[in-house]
């Protein structure tokens, strides 16, 4: 397996980031108009992860990550508009239920798509207002059963990736502006050494969701454990990322003026969705 971009793939990473930074003050039906207009929903594995790693990098509002991991790879198509799975077997916590246009609920029966007006759904206060998380009940298909696809957790994966290089760029930036005994407080080790810390966090991470990309793209039968790998290795990251980026920006980062707790909350939610670092790693063993 080829580990470095190809051209092509550069290309795409530059016209993502440059697309998401001029286009995130839109509104967010404009963005989400944006993103079908450009066929980025349509893009194989590992363009895919290019995609959201950026998306996670600006905490997109849309509902770009639930449609493209959560319910395209159950019911094998895009959705008419927005979608998304029900894929652990509860029905519960489910990205962007409450807004989606149809859902695919995996069942004892395989993978039942049904209209998203017909399924009852309760919006779930969390702790990142711009997430949409909702419990749903579905009378007519009761029998849930586990069935997460391998796209669902990468994408989750990648996700939190970009959340916490945000996070970890916020930081380095705060770091060298910040002044303490007359110099900023990035010369100071301890701090240098958490930030290398969180570096090779992400990086680690970062590879793991690649290769659970190129993986599924390729259909290599490493694919589920190489899902599970990147979705632990990802909730790792965040922990790690989110003690040394909250504890670096001091009182600084429990502010609701500073941009760090959007990442913060995002990146932790990553970890939280469908199972965190720790369920992953048991599933590895098992």
């Amino acid at each position: 397996m080829q580990f470095e971009f190809d051209e092509d793939q550069r290309l795409l990473q530059q016209l993502v980031r440059e697309t998401v930074a001029k286009a995130r003050s839109l509104p967010e039906d404009q963005l989400w108009a944006k993103y079908q207009e450009l066929g980025w929903l349509e893009a194989p594995p590992v363009e895919l992860a290019i995609v959201l790693e950026e998306l996670g990098y600006v905490a997109d509002p849309t509902p770009f990550l639930a449609t493209s991991t959560w319910f395209a790879p159950l019911a094998g198509r895009l959705p008419r508009g927005a979608g998304t799975g029900v894929c652990d077997g509860t029905g519960r916590f489910v990205l962007d239920a409450d807004r989606a246009d149809e859902i695919a609920l995996v069942t004892r029966d395989g993978v039942v798509v049904v209209d998203g007006a017909a399924v009852s759904t309760e919006r779930v206060a969390v702790f990142d207002p711009t997430l949409h998380v909702a419990h749903i009940a579905h009378v007519t298909a009761p029998d849930l059963v586990p069935g997460i696809a391998d796209l669902t957790l990468m994408g989750l994966a990648i996700s939190t990736v970009g959340s916490c290089r945000r996070i970890l760029d916020l930081v380095v930036e705060h770091v060298k502006q910040r002044v303490q005994f007359d110099v900023p407080i990035g010369s100071f080790q301890a701090v240098k050494h958490k930030a290398a810390d969180m570096h090779v966090a992400i990086e680690r991470a970062r590879a793991l969701a690649y290769f659970s990309a190129l993986t599924i793209a390729e259909d290599d039968p490493r694919r589920g454990r190489a899902a599970l790998m990147a979705k632990a290795a990802a909730g790792e990251c965040q922990q790690v990322v989110f003690q040394g980026g909250l504890q670096l920006f001091g009182a600084m980062g429990f502010t609701w003026e500073s941009e760090l707790q959007i990442h913060l909350k995002r990146a932790k939610a990553g970890d939280l969705l469908l199972g965190t670092a720790a369920v992953h790693r048991r599933a590895l063993l098992a």
